[in-house]
């Protein structure tokens, strides 16, 4: 049992088995000390908490699905179909995260178009949603972890955040449209999703406001810690003893091996910094290549670690931003958020492997390759 459950962390969570790997070694060339508590920024790792579970909570009360319901009804052909699946990622991801809008949004499009008899094009539209996941993300600063940390630890003001990612976000915003419209075009069969009467739907909305208002409040705290306005401990309190009484499961919807990680990573990335050949090493290595050397990490650590890595390195974190934010196109494992759809599509549909493989890896080098050349008209290459 126990090999199994190893088996299945290796398999499932490999960045983290690599993190936890790679402080344990460090920890031979740096004994662990009293330092070693200050290595982690533990506000970043709070946040990182606070907002999961809440967001868990949100998914739980059925908001997100509901509002997909609610956007499919506008929907009158399969090109305008998928045009609302993609922008509904691309936009949710800025609030709730890139990997939480791939775990309900996928889902949701498969069985959408099953529903409409075109289960041919789901692969494709996942893949953009996957895109619109992993750039809309990038516009705010909990989007994504790596936003969240890069903002948390460093001294941006929201106008240079803004400068690092909004020009990017707006032209993959017009590239995502573009994508989404292009093939041919038919009318919409009639999707049935249930029926309510008027009545029955206004009763059901006051509910959900209702149950919906507390997380809500909560989430305004915690973007207040996130714009430096209030302190995160007491915010983590009231959020930790608020989902106590509200709902306990919520604290198993918690990516703790994601919280582990960086904890981890904050270790190695510490005791790198302590280490005079390595620190010299790798700060002349990023030093004036922030972006480029972003993507290039991401492609095969992944943008989160990337980012926590480079930031010990480099006093430069605004092209960093966008280094790591642009990384998350390109290879599967650049962003860990498209893992969750790779998984979902050939969990339900196994022949399609190949297909999404060659279909993903198509559209994330264009997009990369568009998006790193208005970096180079921009200055920022």
């Amino acid at each position: 049992m126990a090999k199994k459950i190893l088996k299945n962390i290796l398999k499932n969570e490999t960045v983290f088995c690599v993190s936890l790997l790679l402080a344990v070694l460090s920890t031979f060339f740096v004994r662990p000390d009293e330092t070693y508590l200050s290595y982690p920024d533990w506000r970043t790792i709070a946040l990182l908490f606070c907002l999961m579970i809440l967001v868990a909570g949100l998914r739980s009360k059925g908001v997100f699905t509901l509002l997909g319901h609610v956007l499919l009804r506008k929907a009158g052909s399969l090109r305008a179909l998928s045009a609302v699946m993609v922008l509904l990622c691309f936009f949710s991801s800025m609030i709730i995260t890139n990997d939480v809008t791939l775990l309900t949004f996928v889902p949701f499009t498969m069985l959408v178009f099953r529903m409409t008899g075109n289960e041919e094009r789901i692969v494709k539209l996942v893949v953009l949603e996957t895109i619109g996941a992993n750039l809309g993300s990038m516009a705010t600063p909990i989007g994504n972890p790596q936003n969240l940390y890069l903002y948390s630890v460093s001294k941006l003001t929201a106008g240079q955040f803004a400068g690092a990612v909004l020009p990017y976000a707006g032209l993959s915003l017009l590239l995502l449209v573009a994508a989404a419209f292009a093939g041919r075009d038919e009318p919409l069969m009639e999707v049935e999703l249930g029926k309510r009467t008027e009545k029955e739907s206004g009763r059901a909305g006051k509910r959900l406001a209702g149950d919906i208002l507390p997380f809500l409040l909560l989430l305004v705290l915690c973007l207040l810690v996130v714009f430096r306005m209030l302190p995160y401990l007491p915010v983590l309190f009231c959020v930790a003893v608020a989902v106590m009484l509200l709902d306990l499961r919520l604290y198993l919807e918690v990516d703790y091996f994601l919280l582990f990680t960086f904890l981890f990573f904050f270790i190695f990335v510490g005791n790198m910094k302590r280490i005079p050949l390595v620190s010299e090493a790798l700060v002349s290595a990023v030093e004036g290549r922030e972006l480029l050397t972003g993507v290039l990490a991401s492609q095969v650590m992944s943008n989160v670690p990337a980012a926590i890595l480079l930031s010990g390195f480099t006093d430069r974190i605004q092209p960093l931003l966008t280094g790591v934010n642009l990384g998350g196109l390109g290879t599967l494992i650049a962003s860990l958020a498209s893992l969750i759809s790779y998984k979902i599509v050939t969990r339900e549909y196994p022949q399609s492997r190949g297909s999404f493989m060659k279909v993903f890896t198509f559209w994330n080098v264009l997009f990369l390759a568009l998006l790193l050349l208005e970096a180079l008209l921009l200055g920022g290459v």
